[in-house]
């Protein structure tokens, strides 16, 4: 299969471009480009910041949600969540900075992949939120266990059990991105963040990178355990089947409870 994503080094900084369209669906396949080009990032002692965005109208709009009606039973489920909060733990433990450039939406477990990135800058009029519960499931790359931290509990229950999404603007007011922009100033003001930081000292980086995640809860482990678990067993529920369907088909779903 052709790669989903592309990776460019310029000036101690690696610029890594979702290119899955129309919605940079996070597939498998995506997952696991990802992490090769963080394998060659690991590989290359330049490289002091990563700089994450999406090519076309979003930055990722979601998990792919096709890719879902091929899984079997629980296991498989919880398998696939399993491995994709590996990744997001992997990438919120990088030994340098990674600074996700969001535009257009980070839904579902595009936004699980934004939270696990240390510094998000997003457009003002960018879509953010986990809409899984309209599909009759739950977040399953440990978005329950991210949210909370950023916006607090209150909000996270909001956000999560409505599915409604907040701008880019509102984000950064909650404290879910760190600043907004306009569409067309986002990008820039990401690689112009990623290139001041780039400039600085090698060594110190790695350090701050070490030390701040000490600050962690130290429940986030079992947390996202207790997620697998819950991801893998909505998926043996009918209204799992219903959402997931309805939205295939574009239509409102009807659950049955």
């Amino acid at each position: 299969m052709l790669s989903t994503l592309t990776m460019e080094i310029h000036n101690h900084v690696a610029e890594i471009t979702l290119q899955s369209p129309p919605a940079n669906a996070l597939s498998s396949h995506i997952l696991k480009d990802l992490s090769a080009e963080l394998d060659k990032v690991e590989q290359d002692a330049s490289v002091k910041a990563i700089l994450l965005k999406g090519e076309g109208r979003f930055f990722s709009a979601g998990a792919d949600i096709k890719e879902f009606t091929t899984l079997q039973g629980a296991d498989d489920y919880k398998s696939l969540s399993s491995k994709g909060q590996k990744l997001f733990q992997r990438i919120e433990h990088f030994h340098v900075p990674v600074i996700a450039s969001i535009h257009g939406a980070a839904l579902g477990g595009g936004l699980e992949l934004a939270m696990a990135c240390h510094i998000r800058y997003a457009a003002e009029d960018a879509k953010l939120g986990l809409p899984e519960i309209n599909l009759g499931i739950i977040p399953g790359f440990a978005g329950t266990q991210r949210l909370p931290r950023y916006v607090g509990a209150a909000k996270a229950y909001e956000m999560i059990l409505t599915g409604v999404p907040i701008t880019g603007q509102e984000a950064a007011a909650s404290g879910l991105v760190n600043k907004s922009f306009s569409a067309e100033e986002v990008h820039g003001e990401a690689s112009k963040l990623a290139a001041a930081i780039a400039e600085k000292s090698g060594p110190t980086i790695h350090h701050v990178m070490n030390l701040v995640p000490l600050t962690h809860n130290p429940q986030f482990e079992e947390g996202n355990r207790a997620e697998a678990e819950a991801f893998g067993d909505v998926f043996g529920k009918e209204d799992a089947k219903e959402g997931i369907q309805a939205f295939i088909e574009k239509r409102k779903p009807d659950f049955k409870h």
